[in-house]
């Protein structure tokens, strides 16, 4: 039998993702305490082969991202595959770096709107969050008119230049009466954090050649390189364990993912939760025992209920103008204009982006009737449908979540170690049951004022497909301030145990109508504060 492994720290964060990343910076940044983070994958593609990666990927179709996952760490009934990736960075590797806020209106849905519930803080709460994760981040962007995008201050690079074909096209939805900008993006338009701009590669998703776009390996490597953090890799974190008289997590237990007999115990004055919104509320369901039998952080009963995101309707919007596609075609527009829309009799909020598209206008061999096309033919058919641009739109609308929006143990799915494995259940609240194909045959009518306003058609329109899943989903751990309706409170902190923190996405109340990337770093900032105030500051001087 392998001896346990024991490994020590003041702070202890589990999991490497985005907010773990910039928690792991603000901590070590501030703090005169030792920082352990722990990750139950490995490393994938280091910067100096993500060039390399990328080829093979556009030649060949293979994943830029190899030993990205656990093979047995899976999450089940979600309709897309992102839930088990296991690595250092998360995510946020394969993520296209978009980086919108949410409204203000977000964190105060049942006062405004009478539907949902309110967050136990406000925007302006989180406003000088938003912008310290802008800062470490890397954020390009521009502000909108401030009465739709409000914030503090400007973003800390100037944003990502419109190509010509997102300049003519802000002047049609102009037309349309639609106010919209350069999408704020984790994409260097300048030099920055000794990274060069971007080069326009377009591949943004799902690898960035370059390192324009942020990763959180890039945070993970300079921490460990400075010796502030302890980066601990291939160690599957199982269970959390509490000192049965005062509630305090005591330790944590895991086993080492390459030697699954090697036992580790990890101890720490503090525990941080930063696994994202299916392995965080995982991991408390799985240390159930004794005095806390459904769970730990668990006396309301709602870890991993309550889980949230959006859905979206598109649509492609063929116009008389010539555009010539290919230049930056991840980069789009953004407007806020329907995220904020004032008195409502009925309840609908949405994002709205605009971006280039080439659909339609791809080389074929058939034409419209099915018959075969060769030589001067293709091309002049080919030519033919270039003559008139074509726009894609998709808005992104708030989907209110129920109860019932849940992760569960699914004891027919186990680890090597007997672990059942999550299964994810999402399900809308009542009002937005109701309010769904009035909301979406709204956003469609949207569409089409928009395509009269340029003299242009809809060539296709889809809604999200499925209700097993959501975009940008979060909860199973929402904050609020009453324990019995939360898991955590404003600051991340549980209800239960006062060193147990829970960080970015599983506390959000709601998913807003737009990317919560950005969101769930800066709560996860907040969070940091917290965690940090048991701690020394650090002195300037100190290495």
């Amino acid at each position: 039998m392998t001896a346990p492994r024991i490994l020590e720290a003041d702070i202890c964060i589990v999991g490497s993702g985005i907010t773990a990343a910039l928690m792991a910076e603000k901590l070590a940044a501030e703090r005169d305490a030792t920082i352990l983070v722990v990750e139950a994958g490995g490393h994938s593609t280091p910067l100096r082969e993500r060039a390399l990666r990328r080829n093979r990927w556009l030649e060949y179709g293979e994943t830029p991202w190899p030993n990205d996952h656990l093979d047995d760490q899976n999450a089940l009934g979600t309709a897309y595959g992102f839930s088990p990736s296991m690595n250092v960075g998360g995510l946020a590797l394969h993520w296209g770096g978009v980086t919108p806020r949410y409204s203000p209106e977000d964190f105060r849905l049942r006062t405004l709107y009478g539907v949902g519930d309110d967050w136990p803080i406000t925007y302006d709460d989180l406003d000088p969050f938003y912008q310290e994760a802008e800062e470490r981040i890397g954020i390009a962007g521009e502000q909108g008119p401030p009465e739709m995008d409000p914030r503090g201050k400007p973003f800390p690079m100037p944003a990502l230049p419109l190509s010509q074909n997102l300049q003519r096209l802000r002047e049609w939805t102009g037309k349309a009466g639609i106010s919209m900008w350069s999408q704020p993006s984790a994409k260097n338009s300048v030099p920055y954090h000794g990274r060069g701009a971007c080069q326009r590669c377009d591949t943004c998703y799902p690898i960035c050649p370059s390192g324009a776009k942020y990763s959180p390996d890039f945070s993970f490597d300079a921490l460990v390189r400075a010796g502030r953090i302890r980066l601990v890799t291939d160690t599957l974190v199982r269970r959390l364990h509490t000192d049965a008289r005062t509630g305090r997590i005591t330790h944590a237990t895991a086993n080492a993912t390459k030697q699954p007999a090697q036992e580790v115990t990890i101890r720490a004055r503090s525990f941080v939760l930063a696994a994202g919104f299916t392995w965080t509320p995982h991991l408390l369901l799985l240390s159930a025992g004794g005095a806390y039998p459904g769970g730990i952080a668990n006396r309301s009963g709602l870890v991993g209920k309550y889980l949230c995101g959006h859905r979206n309707v598109g649509a492609q919007i063929r116009l008389p103008m010539k555009l010539f596609p290919g230049v930056n075609a991840q980069h789009s527009l953004v407007t806020k204009q329907f995220m904020r829309p004032g008195a409502l009799s009925k309840y609908i909020r949405h994002d709205l982006r605009v971006w280039e598209s080439s659909f339609g206008q791809e080389p074929r061999l058939r034409d419209d009737s099915g018959e075969l096309l060769f030589g001067d033919a293709l091309v002049t058919d080919w030519r033919s449908r270039t003559v008139k641009g074509t726009a894609r739109v998709r808005a992104y609308y708030d989907v209110l979540p129920a109860r019932e929006s849940e992760l569960t143990l699914d004891a027919s799915a186990k680890n090597g170690w007997g672990d059942p494995m999550p299964r994810l259940r999402f399900r809308d609240a009542p009002e937005s049951v109701a309010l769904r194909a009035w909301t979406e045959q709204t956003i469609r009518e949207l569409f089409q004022r928009m395509a009269r306003a340029g003299d242009g058609e809809i060539i296709s329109s889809a809604s999200a497909a499925g209700d097993i899943g959501q975009e940008h989903p979060g909860g199973g751990c929402r904050m609020g301030n009453d324990p019995a309706t939360s898991v955590v409170d404003r600051h991340g902190r549980s209800h239960d145990h006062e060193n147990l923190f829970i960080a970015g996405a599983p506390t959000n109340v709601t998913a807003s109508c737009c990317n919560g990337t950005l969101t769930f770093a800066a709560l996860g900032l907040m969070t940091a504060a917290t965690v940090g105030e048991a701690f020394t500051a650090r002195s300037p001087r100190s290495p």
